[in-house]
């Protein structure tokens, strides 16, 4: 296997695409389709514009990429998969030391299209969100960094295609063709996860979404990336190398705006963050606020990993398909038949915890993973508040809180983990979540910043630029 991408076809790939012909017709069928979704659902007016993007030219660590300007539909969307194990075998479940497969057992055919089509679909549901953030972005740089999340998660969308038109056939190939047809917020044909139709109106919102829902990304393709069935795994294993770019464009972005709100704060001497008045006075965003909008997003990705308590997840452990977050590293027997898990649940009015059989309970497992990786992006962002010596610390809310899937469901809880009655719930969820006045402030901010090296006065220049480049460079040739 050559690990160097070949650019001289159609379809940029590194799986020698060109010796199945078959597969090769199916797949320059679907562009097309794709590059007409891509212009009616991509990055409005914006796609003749040259972008400073990185396409990746190998798929080793290190080097990977080259950045150069191009015109997103013009971008180089192709199939990469991660550089193939020798004697690689299937790391967990019932056929734990057997050789990985190559192809799809045929007991396993349904639960593997299955995880294939609802990953699938997350990628182009996330560009279709972020779809109108161009003619608000704060900067060139914010603007460019949009479009690069957007052409990845278009990337991410072939690599589940390719999947499912070589190893499923016909099934396959009208999966392919309806990951195109759902729409995000469609009420006929939405995407299938919730968060996925929730929209993304503003940068705020885009910043929190690749912070934590980006981050429950992460944690699924690290799952899939443990895959008996190999070109799955080596494709997850890819796709988690971009993945970590749109999570620093959500985690930095967040501390760049923290890093503006307190700035701005100590320089008109208020001290107070719950001075929302003043604050806003200042043209930035209030940290109660930010705290609010970070209890929604959180609690909205939580629900992405459905119940705690999970016979799927179990049958797709068990089979071999999806292991657990960083599955290799697990001090156990990885099969589970005798262990149990701590899971957190609510019974008479009290949370406590609970021990169940642990090969049931790998969603809950999962959850904690996330939790204990969001919280080091949390530290962080506190670390930017505390730089500049103010009294106010974000807090991820409980994980019961705000909660429309798993055993959570329904139950009215504080952010802190306190239970509530209905009532007083609906007395205070806009203390706990975003009010249409929020929503309405976080918009009357999102007015463009299109000159090279300057920003919206609501978030602070980056670090660093991209790829080196200086702070005035135009990473978007805005000029006609």
């Amino acid at each position: 296997m050559n690990d160097s991408v070949s650019y001289d076809t159609l379809i940029p790939n590194n799986v020698n695409l060109s010796s199945d012909r078959r597969l090769q017709r199916a797949l320059e069928d679907w562009q097309p389709k794709f590059i007409n979704w891509w212009r009616g659902s991509g990055p409005s007016d914006f796609l003749d514009r040259e972008v400073y993007l990185r396409t990746a030219v190998g798929v080793e660590s290190g080097k990977w990429a080259k950045f150069d300007f191009v015109k997103m539909p013009e971008y180089r969307w192709g199939i990469l998969l991660a550089p193939q194990e020798e004697d690689r075998t299937i790391p967990f479940g019932e056929h734990k030391g057997e050789p990985v497969w190559q192809d799809v057992p045929g007991e396993y055919r349904g639960l593997l299209r299955r995880l294939l089509v609802i990953q699938g679909d997350t990628e182009p549901a996330s560009v279709e969100q972020q779809r109108f953030l161009g003619h608000m972005a704060p900067s060139l740089f914010d603007m460019r960094n949009v479009f690069q999340v957007n052409v990845e998660e278009g990337r991410h969308l072939w690599a589940m295609v390719y999947l499912l038109h070589k190893y499923f056939g016909r099934d396959g190939r009208e999966e392919a063709e309806m990951l195109l047809k759902r729409t995000s917020g469609n009420e006929d044909r939405p995407r299938i996860l919730g968060a996925f139709n929730e929209q993304t109106p503003d940068w705020l919102s885009f910043f929190m979404f690749t912070s934590f829902t980006d981050r429950d990304g992460k944690m699924q393709l690290e799952s899939l990336a443990q895959s008996g069935f190999d070109p799955l795994s080596r494709t997850c294993r890819f796709m988690v190398t971009e993945e970590g770019h749109h999570m620093f464009v959500g985690k930095s972005g967040v501390e760049r705006i923290l890093d503006r709100t307190c700035h701005m704060m100590n320089e008109a001497g208020v001290n107070d963050p719950a001075d929302v008045g003043r604050i806003r006075d200042l043209k930035v965003m209030d940290l109660p606020m930010l705290q609010r909008k970070m209890n929604f997003h959180f609690s909205v990705t939580l629900d992405l990993f459905g119940s705690e308590i999970s016979t799927n997840a179990a049958n797709a452990f068990n089979s071999g398909i999806k292991g657990r977050f960083q599955e290799t590293k697990i001090d156990d027997d990885h099969q589970l038949h005798n262990d149990s898990y701590p899971v957190m649940v609510l019974k008479d009015d009290k949370f406590s915890m609970e021990d169940v059989p642990a090969i049931t309970a790998l969603n809950a497992r999962l959850i904690d993973d996330y939790i204990a990786d969001c919280q080091t992006v949390v530290d962080a962002w506190n670390a930017v508040i505390m730089r500049h010596n103010i009294d106010f610390e974000l807090v991820l809310p409980h994980r019961s809180f705000n909660r429309q899937q798993g055993m959570f469901t329904g139950a009215y809880v504080s952010p802190g983990g306190i239970l509530l009655n209905e009532a007083t719930w609906r007395a205070k969820q806009y203390d706990f979540l975003p009010s249409n006045e929020d929503l309405e402030y976080i918009l009357s901010l999102m007015k463009p910043m299109t000159e090279p090296g300057k920003f919206a006065p609501w978030i602070s220049p980056p670090k660093n630029g991209v790829g080196g480049k200086p702070g005035d460079f135009e990473y978007v040739r805005i000029a006609a």
